[in-house]
């Protein structure tokens, strides 16, 4: 198990996720939400949510995040910050599953206007997840 996540760090994450967020294509719901992942090198990569009038087919921030940072061959994550509207959110469980896939990290939880946190490790959200996850 990865070691907690420092306060300047989540701070930061909580940062590029609410900048991410500010790019949302959220036309249908109005409910912008922005992500930003943590790679094991520092590297952060961030995702915004972008919806589309056929519904199933948008994405949520959090899977364009992972989507972004494999683009990049990044497979190991320490932590992810995702925020949204005017309390802490987390990952839907599609998300759950899909950051699964890549191990068992944090997972911070922010509102609009990052003054709302909350920390989980991705075992304490999904605790039966589906298959090994990459990182472990």
């Amino acid at each position: 198990m990865q070691a907690e996540i420092d306060q300047e760090t989540v701070l930061a994450l909580i940062g590029a996720a609410r900048q991410a967020r500010a790019r949302a294509y959220a036309p249908y719901s109005r409910f912008a939400v922005g992500a930003a992942l943590l790679a094991e090198d520092g590297t952060v990569i961030e995702g915004c949510n972008v919806e589309n009038a056929s519904s199933p087919l948008g994405l949520c921030a959090e899977r364009a995040a992972v989507a972004a940072a494999v683009v990049r061959g990044y497979r190991r994550f320490r932590a992810i910050a995702v925020v949204g509207g005017e309390r802490a959110i987390s990952p839907c469980g599609g998300c759950r599953q899909v950051l699964r896939e890549f191990g068992d990290f944090w997972v911070v939880g922010g509102n609009a206007d990052g003054t709302a946190l909350e920390r989980w490790r991705l075992s304490e959200l999904l605790p039966a997840a589906f298959g090994p996850g990459l990182g472990e």
